[in-house]
């Protein structure tokens, strides 16, 4: 059906499988982008656009909801809706969406607005790795953006971290293979024909610590500190990772699920910390014992930070700003593919 109501055009398509919300979204964007709409032009009533296309109120509610919450329309109390903003066709609009908040999620989106420039629209969204929160923010956006970066880190009703979640997979399998681009983590059920930068963390922390064998070989035991976060799990392929290495290498090796105050250090000892807050207090009581810190207690820390290189903590870590960049680049030359994204050992003598 096609109507012009006050200067607006919609097509809504009653076979077509898109929801009428979303193409009451799309066509008046459209509509913006093709001029046919202005800034500070009245927009129908809801009651107008319920009736003229035999829809429900609660349909056209939802798409006028979803067009304010991206700022294209306002509302303005007795007298209606109007444009609030011109959408420029040429320019990419572009959703990052996070599983958390972290220095370095937020320094793999920094590079990756960078590197698409100034041209391009993206917006942040966080899902706290709750896979329905996830579903609910594909489906409210799923047409109004051109491509969609994700970070697919999920809990399952065990507070555990998981890869896999049916629906979310159904979902993103909904976004057209270019216009989805996969980061930080692999999801092999996406097929390899797709965009996808991501990390190996059970086979990237054992290969960084075979880099390490050699200043390894001089402690007695490696110690894992891996957080039990029910909020944001860890995934457990880096434990995995490194429960393996010590295995194959016969290292004496125990898993901690934090750095306890007051821990029974003992000299020629090796940790590797996730956790920064663990970092911290694992540094603290090496240094209250007057251990030496590369000499007495070995300190591996997971993840870089300036910090952590300004203070010579040797680290183990992906390289997030060439994450958000090759993210970009995917992106810009339409590019579908899977690649590891590098994966160091940066030694600065606290090994």
């Amino acid at each position: 059906m096609t109507l012009v109501a006050e200067g607006l055009l919609l097509q809504i398509d009653s076979k077509s499988r898109i929801p009428k919300y979303q193409q009451i979204v799309d066509s008046i964007i459209k509509n913006i982008e093709n001029g046919y709409l202005k800034v500070g032009e009245k927009l129908p009533s809801i009651n107008d656009i319920s009736e003229e296309y035999y829809l429900s109120r609660d349909t056209v509610v939802r798409a006028y909801n979803l067009l304010r919450e991206k700022k294209i329309i306002t509302s303005v109390v007795s007298k209606g809706f109007y444009v609030n903003k011109a959408v420029n066709s040429s320019n990419s609009r572009i959703l990052f969406i996070l599983n958390k908040l972290s220095n370095y999620k937020l320094e793999i989106y920094n590079t990756f607005v960078n590197s698409m420039g100034s041209d391009n629209q993206v917006d942040l969204r966080v899902y706290h790795c709750d896979p329905q929160l996830l579903i609910n923010i594909l489906e409210e956006n799923m047409g109004a953006y051109d491509n969609f970066v994700i970070m697919p880190h999920f809990k399952d009703q065990k507070a555990t971290h998981t890869n896999y979640d049916k629906e979310v997979i159904s979902c993103l399998k909904k976004i057209p293979k270019g216009r989805l681009v996969i980061m930080d983590n692999y999801l092999p059920e996406m097929g390899d024909n797709i965009a996808c930068i991501y990390q190996d963390f059970k086979m990237d922390i054992y290969r960084a610590l075979e880099e390490a064998k050699d200043q390894l070989s001089k402690y007695d035991k490696l110690i894992l500190a891996f957080p039990n976060n029910p909020i944001y799990p860890y995934p457990k392929e880096i434990k995995q990772g490194f429960l393996n290495f010590c295995n194959t290498h016969h290292f004496d090796a125990e898993v901690l699920d934090k750095i306890y105050p007051d821990m029974e250090l003992q000299k020629k000892d090796a940790y590797i910390v996730i956790d920064e807050n663990d970092l911290v207090s694992l540094v603290k009581q090496t240094r209250d014992m007057h251990y030496e810190i590369g000499k007495d207690i070995g300190v591996v820390s997971y993840n870089d930070t300036p910090l952590k290189e300004l203070f010579d903590i040797t680290v183990i870590s992906t390289d997030f700003e060439l994450m958000g960049e090759s993210a970009a680049y995917m992106i810009k030359k339409h590019k579908q593919e899977v690649v590891p994204n590098i994966f160091s050992f940066i030694d600065r003598g606290s090994l």
